[in-house]
């Protein structure tokens, strides 16, 4: 198991779909357990995508609790959605940055689990945001698609600032 780097804005597999899981093996656990070793290793993140650490596979892990062991969600579809709930929204592949986000607060969730099991869930306000942000993902949609223009330039900015950082060894620490 491995703590991958986590993918920022700016890369292209985070725009890109990510490709549908056929095969549940050794391989795909071992990814599934390198990203958990990553959200664990992520100093506030509560979900991560699969292709936030470069792997192009419609799989997305989260855990909403210190304590609890991450779940883990393949093949991934919104069945149903509902309501309005605005929220702090931030990425680990935009870090330290923060936006009011409108999302559906309800959701229905659709998806399969390690083992091959379907699994389907409703969710809302924070558990059901987390879905919508790491499908979104999957999906190769960043959030800042959910923003105005002026957010989106100060974004860019902000990110530049950072990599030039982060090239420059002035002290930030790595990703």
């Amino acid at each position: 198991m491995t703590v991958r780097d986590i993918r920022i804005y700016g890369d292209p597999v985070l725009r890109a779909v990510a490709e549908k899981v056929n095969n549940i093996d050794g391989t795909l656990v071992g990814i599934v357990n390198d990203m958990i070793d990553t959200l664990r290793a992520s100093s506030n993140g509560i979900g991560l995508a699969a292709n936030q650490i470069g792997v192009d596979k419609q799989i997305f892990i989260y855990s909403l609790d210190e304590e609890g062991t991450p779940k883990v969600v393949i093949n991934p579809v919104i069945t149903e959605s509902d309501g309005e709930w605005v929220y702090d929204e931030g990425c680990l592949s935009v870090p330290g940055l923060h936006w009011q986000i409108v999302r559906p607060k309800l959701v229905n969730r659709r998806g399969v689990d390690l083992n091959g099991n379907d699994i389907e869930v409703e969710a809302d306000e924070l558990f059901g945001r987390l879905i919508q942000h790491e499908l979104d993902h999957l999906n190769g949609k960043l959030l800042l698609e959910y923003l105005d223009d002026e957010q989106v330039k100060e974004a860019k900015r902000a990110m530049r600032e950072l990599i030039d950082q982060r090239k420059s060894g002035t002290g930030v620490p790595p990703l």
